[in-house]
């Protein structure tokens, strides 16, 4: 490898690697967030939502970061720039938890993605983000090219999902869980795919949980392959 070759390599890691704190406006103020920056050629956007606040979480979850790494990462080839937020109430964002109404915090966390990079959208979400996230593209008219609904619950901790709606959401849509999800049992979620808009696909982890326990690297490598049949 060139001089030339590795200083390029070597500035497109450390553009991918800087972090950056931004401040949206959500419907009921301030949303924290952070911005990890992609390659100055990544073909798109995305933004990650986080699983339930009431559940402890938050932009830092495990699993919300695993997949910023799968879509950030040099390693991973793609090096989008990827957005997380705190929903309404959690961390420093403003507001009170509501638990339907933070499909308009993704929204206005979609809105500023767009504005800031002018790119493609892939939208992702786990459990409770993946709920919101779905619910946030029926007829909103987004930058998002692509869902992918991780950990897609049924019902948690006395909460029940419904989602009827996604028979209205034509986007290409991922349904990545484990074969072993306690909040989301494998009939349930195939019976929700079913009756989804199509295109879709749903693929099951094997012995993976909701939180996909021991088989995060599973859940990226899934996540990857998905996004490259998408021809993003």
């Amino acid at each position: 490898m060139s001089i030339a070759s590795a200083s390029v390599q070597s500035s497109r890691r450390a553009a991918t690697r800087r972090l950056r704190s931004v401040e949206l406006t959500g419907p009921e103020g301030r949303l924290e967030a952070v911005v990890n920056e992609g390659s100055v050629t990544a073909r798109c956007a995305a933004l990650i939502c986080h699983p339930h606040p009431e559940g402890g979480g938050t932009l830092h979850n495990k699993v919300v970061y695993r997949a910023m790494k799968a879509l950030n990462a040099p390693q991973f080839e793609l090096e989008w720039p990827v957005l997380r937020f705190n929903f309404r109430g959690t961390g420093r964002s403003e507001g009170k938890h509501h638990g339907q109404d933070e499909a308009d915090d993704v929204l206005a966390a979609l809105s500023w993605l767009e504005n800031e990079f002018a790119l493609p959208i892939v939208l992702a979400g786990f459990s409770f983000g993946a709920a919101m996230a779905l619910r946030a593209c029926v007829g909103s008219g987004t930058a998002v090219r692509a869902i992918a609904a991780l950990g897609l619950p049924t019902q948690a901790e006395g909460r029940v999902y419904h989602y009827s709606f996604l028979k209205n959401l034509s986007l290409p849509k991922l349904f990545l869980s484990g074969d072993c999800d306690q909040y989301a049992p494998q009939a349930v979620l195939e019976a929700i795919v079913d009756a989804a808009a199509d295109p879709k696909q749903m693929v099951l982890v094997p012995g993976a949980d909701h939180f996909f326990s021991g088989q995060l690297e599973a859940m990226q490598r899934e996540l990857l392959s998905w996004l490259k049949e998408q021809a993003l």
